[in-house]
């Protein structure tokens, strides 16, 4: 007798946050883009210092972030953290190739050019820097691109 698994079976539910419980995620956000503003991250003079090798402000911030995000995964791994739902959190390995120096040139130059960072972008239009409205839209129009050509290119 042959046994038909469909796809809804191999899938385990996933716990999603009702949309009372999103206001967390939105203050969350709203905090933290206080925080840019306030640390000047979001600052097209001190990006532009950063690029100039002018200043440590912002290499101080962005070491900052990856020595605390390398604490995290080091006390998720050795203390196995679970999620807030008791699920066991799995950092899955990642394998190297070219396509990332490449992105990662990209992404550089276009931060440098611009003076934004995706994560700060709705940070520096909140902030009252309107110009920003045509990075955030050249963003979503390259994440689209990408979206659209994404199999004709080698990962």
């Amino acid at each position: 007798m042959v046994s038909i698994v469909t796809v809804e079976e191999k899938i385990p539910p996933v716990a999603t946050p009702t949309k009372a419980a999103n206001w967390k995620f939105g203050l969350v956000g709203v905090f933290f883009g206080i925080v840019f503003v306030k640390a000047e991250v979001i600052s097209w003079f001190r990006i532009q210092e950063m690029f100039r090798l002018d200043s440590f402000h912002m290499y101080g911030v962005i070491g900052t972030a990856v020595l605390i995000g390398m604490i995290s995964v080091l006390l998720i791994k050795r203390l196995n953290i679970k999620t807030m739902q008791g699920d066991p959190i799995t950092i899955a390995p990642k394998q190297f190739n070219k396509g990332q120096i490449y992105g990662g040139l990209l992404f550089g130059f276009g931060w440098a050019i611009t003076g934004a960072c995706p994560g700060p972008l709705f940070a520096q239009i909140g902030a009252g820097y309107s110009v920003v409205i045509v990075s955030l839209l050249s963003a979503i129009a390259g994440t689209w691109v990408y979206g659209a050509i994404r199999k004709y290119l080698p990962h």
